[in-house]
């Protein structure tokens, strides 16, 4: 098996530590310090994104779903979904294999309720294989896409892994999604990113992610606004980078 090399930063432990986790070395913590000086708004968002995953668990969970498909997902610490719904299932799917390494040892702690699958999520038939050993695709699943879609370029065709996901779905599943866009309000232009890094897509190209189902109120929204735990309060800091999120229900 694969292990941490101790000696070198990892972006999965770095964002443990962003949120304010154990599962990290003095490298990472460094580097974060050092990324977190250059970049303020990275921390703060990380935590936003974090607590729009928690409470989209909460509300899937309270509709009735018992299990979880979190993809993209980076290691399984602080918060993750199956500490959001104890009484739920949940495969977590990465394709780093240092993340799947660190995860196996993670959810021992979790026997019988949460699976790591090492597969590519543009791959739709390898994900589902590995999760299916698990889940139960023939009943509603929540589908987590989380902070991770910014990262895949149009070149990849992560609209295409996308929607055949979301063919493959059972009635009455839920599609969660955030990501990070810096438009406003140009709705149908290209991504602007590096050399078309998909960074930058619009809200409605955000949107078509979710293809025909129907959005959840309040709709796509900023992370922060999607059913927050508390009005905002007078001086809450707005965070500089665009972090859309929403959650939709296939009928």
């Amino acid at each position: 098996m694969r292990q941490f090399d101790h000696r070198r930063p990892h972006p999965a432990r770095m964002y443990d530590y962003m949120l304010g986790g154990k599962d990290n070395f003095a490298v990472d913590r460094q580097a974060l310090d050092q990324l977190a000086e250059l970049i303020p708004e990275a921390v703060p968002l990380a935590r936003a994104n974090r607590a729009f995953l928690q409470r989209a668990v909460r509300y899937v969970a309270r509709a009735g779903v018992d299990q979880f498909l979190d993809l993209g997902s980076g290691l399984p610490t602080q918060g993750s979904a199956h500490e959001v719904a104890p009484d739920a299932k949940v495969v977590y799917v990465d394709s780093d294999p240092v993340v799947g390494a660190h995860a196996a040892v993670l959810l021992r702690r979790t026997p019988g309720r949460a699976r790591f699958v090492q597969a590519d999520l543009l791959d739709t038939e390898d994900v589902l294989a590995g999760a299916g050993e698990f889940l139960d695709f023939e009943r509603p699943v929540g589908v987590l896409l989380v902070s991770i879609l910014h990262f895949l370029p149009d070149s990849d065709d992560p609209q295409g892994a996308v929607a055949a996901l979301r063919e493959r779905l059972a009635p009455g599943s839920f599609l969660v999604v955030s990501h990070a866009t810096t438009s406003r309000g140009e709705e149908d232009e290209p991504p602007r990113g590096r050399a078309g890094s998909g960074t930058d897509r619009s809200p409605a190209r955000i949107r078509a992610f979710f293809g025909d189902f129907p959005m959840e109120p309040p709709g796509l929204v900023q992370a922060t606004d999607w059913r927050p735990d508390r009005p905002k309060l007078v001086g809450d800091w707005s965070l500089p980078s665009s972090l859309m999120a929403g959650v939709a229900r296939k009928a």
